[in-house]
C-alpha cells in the first residue's frame, strides 16, 4: 500500500512539473519579435522584456 502512495505521489509530482514547464514556454512566443532597442519591445506587467541580439527577451 505504501508503495503504490509513493508511486502516485511521484506521478503527480512529475505531471505538475511537466505542466509549470509547458505553461512557462506557452508565455514566450510573443516575444520572438525583432528589435533595435529596448522601446521596440512589448511592454507588459511584471515583466522585465529587453532587446538582446535583435530579439526581445525575457530578463531575469
Amino acid at each position: 500500500m505504501a508503495e503504490n502512495l509513493k508511486f502516485v505521489y511521484l506521478l503527480i509530482l512529475f505531471i505538475s512539473i511537466f505542466l509549470v514547464i509547458i505553461v512557462s514556454h506557452s508565455i514566450t512566443p510573443w516575444l520572438k519579435k525583432n528589435c533595435v532597442t529596448d522601446k521596440d519591445c512589448p511592454k507588459v506587467a511584471k515583466i522585465n522584456i529587453r532587446c538582446r541580439r535583435g530579439q526581445c527577451v525575457q530578463v531575469f
